[in-house]
């Protein structure tokens, strides 16, 4: 039996705050969007890599949470109903004879659109797992590679492992919380900001929170459930530390994924674009956020969001050049308050 297939304006392939203004910005527009992730909630980044932690450089916002923004950008973009397809990767691209792109997933959802926007950040976020034996009977429960919510780990004692600036702010972070952190690194020197490194050496020195210098060469608890670390240090010695949750930050890999098979100019790992449309090497896709490239490109979350607001009005140019844009304010044009779905009061 042939998948069904789907027929919309837009396919936005990434789901962190720029792909998701993006459908706030199509939906003024009257484009409808369907969204491709392969993780399995919105988010990007700011949902893997720092959920809790503040963003100070968003107009008009002193500061929020990455969680926060991201909930903020789809209450925005609710009014334009998109359709998400999470936990699948876009993987197959095929232009069709009606000028439209025809893009398969990885579980073999089949959309046709106009326009394609590659908004994929960095690209596709895999953590490095470390190499300890016995890894697999614990991730499950009580090994966690990102923090999602960070009350989860009150009161419980924290194994975090790793030297850069992902292992030392959630150590810096988590200890008023938990009830004892440890940080594993394998070498005394540190890959962090100064700022943190620093803040680091106050907190051990305090007493606050502990250092310890070698690398986990057993995991030891039951049914998933971690109860200890054993750690052999620098000089040979096995010291055994009390564990509830081991947090592994070992970095990432990026990956763009099937898209850079899609025949894009790419540059590295970013895809160059027309910076006065965004469009790719390939007419009718475009590219937006961290993963696209120009002269005096600024890799900000507020870049992002202009770059989406340029794209979907020459995308929409692009897709329908028959029809008339909507332009005006949402502050006094109906037609963009209707779409909002505000009534007068």
């Amino acid at each position: 039996m042939e998948s069904e297939i789907i027929t919309t304006d837009m396919i936005i392939i990434g789901t962190g705050p720029v792909g998701l203004f993006a459908i706030f910005e199509a939906g003024l527009l009257g484009l409808k969007c369907h969204l491709i992730d392969n993780l399995d909630r919105p988010g990007g980044q700011c949902t893997e890599l720092y959920p809790e932690k503040p963003i100070y450089d968003i107009p008009s916002r002193p500061h929020v949470t990455g969680q926060q923004l991201v909930e903020d950008l789809m209450t925005q973009a609710s009014p334009f109903d998109p359709t998400f397809h999470l936990g699948q990767q876009a993987e197959t691209l095929e232009k069709m004879a009606s000028g439209h792109w025809r893009v398969t997933t990885t579980r073999g959802v089949i959309i046709d659109a106009p326009i394609i926007v590659v908004a994929v950040g960095a690209g596709s976020f895999v953590p490095k797992k470390p190499p300890y034996g016995k890894r697999a009977e614990f991730e499950q429960k009580s090994i966690d590679y990102a923090v999602h919510k960070m009350e989860k780990y009150r009161d419980k004692r924290l194994v975090i492992v790793g030297g850069g600036d992902s292992a030392l702010d959630w150590a810096i972070t988590l200890f008023p919380l938990a009830k004892r952190v440890t940080l594993i690194h394998r070498r005394r020197e540190f890959r962090g900001s100064q700022d943190s490194v620093q803040r680091l050496h106050d907190l051990t020195t305090a007493g606050s929170l502990d250092v310890v210098y070698g690398n986990i060469t057993d995991l030891i608890g039951d049914d998933g459930q971690l109860s200890k670390v054993a750690v052999t240090l620098l000089d040979g010695e096995i010291q055994h530390i009390d564990c509830d949750y081991l947090l592994p930050f070992m970095g990432l890999k990026v990956k763009l994924g099937p898209i850079a098979e899609w025949g894009l100019n790419l540059d590295k790992k970013h895809v160059a674009v027309d910076p006065e449309t965004f469009e790719t090497t390939q007419q009718g896709i475009y590219a937006i956020g961290d993963v696209c490239t120009y002269p005096g490109k600024i890799k900000l979350i507020l870049t992002g969001f202009y770059e989406a607001a340029v794209m979907t009005r020459s995308a929409f140019r692009y897709a329908y050049p028959d029809r008339k844009i909507t332009a005006g304010y949402t502050t006094t044009n109906s037609a963009l308050q209707q779409r909002l779905g505000i009534t007068d009061k």
